[in-house]
């Protein structure tokens, strides 16, 4: 019977200690629980406010993916936003993507009406100079693109003047390409070999228009 006492005033006694011990985590905030929000506090005029700024001051991954943050590039594209928020570095490099295509073949082609409303006045007149110069010693060009191997964001400007935005953009494309003379011989390239063709082109477009095309306005290597 001693001994059977004995368990019992154990057992109790182990009970006694999970209770407390259960008593003492329930009764604390730590863990998984969610904080308590007073419902009068979000009438606050600066509760909403506080909160729209943690997420507006966030990473913007659409332009930090794209350009290295805290740099000219970045500041300027997070510029631009701010004036167009429905801008998308995103889709901006996808349609630089496409033009950087149809401007260069239309050049090469000799077809540059079906591209001049994307040329800025200068690029056109250089682009037909260079142009009525090969017509005149009988050349023509025979390309293929084969497509991007390379794009990348040089640098982003605004001028809070005007709103005109621009953006400059590395090209690294890959295309066939042939010069014939008026024989129709094959004076340089092969039409068998890939080169790889780089480019500086720089776009513009002021922000807000109704025209969303951006043009091109500046052309290097």
């Amino acid at each position: 019977m001693n001994q059977s006492f004995l368990s019992i005033l154990v057992l109790a006694a182990i009970a006694i200690f999970l209770i407390l011990r259960l008593r003492s985590v329930l009764g604390t905030r730590e863990g998984f629980e969610k904080p308590r929000v007073d419902p009068q506090s979000m009438n606050e005029p600066n509760a909403m406010r506080r909160d729209f700024e943690v997420i507006e001051g966030g990473v913007d991954h659409d332009i930090v993916d794209n350009v290295e943050p805290g740099t000219r590039a970045a500041d300027n594209l997070a510029a631009i936003k701010r004036v167009e928020p429905s801008f998308s570095v995103a889709e901006f490099l996808s349609g630089a993507r496409g033009a950087y295509e149809m401007i260069l073949m239309a050049f090469e082609h000799d077809d540059l009406d079906s591209i001049k409303p994307f040329l800025s006045d200068d690029v056109y007149e250089a682009f037909s100079g260079v142009v009525a110069d090969r017509q005149a010693k009988g050349l023509k060009i025979e390309s293929q693109f084969i497509g991007v191997r390379e794009i990348a964001i040089v640098d982003a400007d605004l001028d809070k003047a005007t709103d005109e935005a621009e953006v400059t953009l590395r090209f690294v494309g890959e295309t066939t390409s042939v010069i014939r003379n008026a024989e129709g011989e094959i004076i340089s390239g092969d039409p068998n070999a890939t080169k790889r063709q780089k480019d500086i082109w720089t776009f513009a477009r002021h922000l807000g228009s109704d025209d969303p095309n951006w043009q091109l306005v500046a052309t290097g290597e």
